[in-house]
């Protein structure tokens, strides 16, 4: 079944992407997202058709079928993964993305799905419902919202930066208390990344955008003039 879909299916739909006008496609294409699909295949026919051969060895039958659950489940972990990483390449090529980053949002959905995969594994191998593990997880709460308090709050502080424009990828921002003094490169979860004029980066949280005051040149670059100040003799 991988064999099949790995030289026939996949190498089919790699020689229709070539031809087409569009590049998203390719872009998912050599993010590998087809690939991982691929593995999906032995554990789909070993799911469906281990009870044939092996009737009436019941505890061996749902011995199979939970690593094969497991399995397809982690398999679409990174399945889904590579799409999101494709999504995002895709998005970068429209100019919106310079204005309204979506990467802190791409990595919330992603700490949602791993998390979520996490409690059906569990119950897969706990063999109960995964309703009753995220019951249980209500006790929890407070434990993880300390675990999580860092992207809880860099993902209150994306929505306000993207809501209000405050600042955006490419945007020269001025933070002296972080020693931040150059251009936004990257806008993430719970980092900004600020690539100084020596070269050098500088990684601010997220949330000090929201919670302290920083200087954003983006008007000063808008007006298409510079101010410079020298002393002259």
């Amino acid at each position: 079944a991988y064999w099949l879909a790995k030289h026939f299916i996949l190498r089919g739909l790699a020689a229709i992407i070539s031809r087409t006008a569009t590049q998203w496609d390719d872009i998912i294409l050599r993010k590998k997202v087809f690939n991982r699909l691929a593995y999906l295949a032995p554990a789909i026919v070993i799911y469906l058709s281990i009870s044939i051969p092996f009737q009436g060895y019941d505890w061996f039958i749902t011995l199979i079928n939970g690593a094969a659950l497991i399995y397809m489940i982690a398999m679409g972990i990174l399945a889904t993964d590579a799409f999101l990483n494709a999504s995002l390449d895709i998005y970068k090529t429209y100019e919106v993305s310079n204005r309204i980053p979506i990467k802190g949002f791409i990595q919330v959905f992603k700490i949602i799905i791993y998390f979520t995969s996490a409690v059906f594994i569990i119950s897969i191998l706990l063999n109960k419902t995964p309703f009753y593990l995220f019951s249980s997880l209500g006790a929890l709460t407070a434990v993880l919202m300390f675990i999580f308090k860092d992207a809880i709050l860099g993902f209150v502080a994306g929505i306000q930066l993207s809501a209000n424009q405050m600042v955006a990828q490419g945007d020269w921002i001025e933070m002296p208390k972080y020693g931040a003094n150059g251009d936004i490169i990257e806008i993430a979860l719970t980092t900004v990344k600020v690539q100084n004029w020596d070269k050098t980066i500088t990684t601010v949280p997220t949330y000090a955008l929201i919670s302290e005051s920083f200087k954003n040149w983006r008007g000063m670059s808008e007006s298409g003039g510079r101010r410079i100040k020298r002393s002259i003799s």
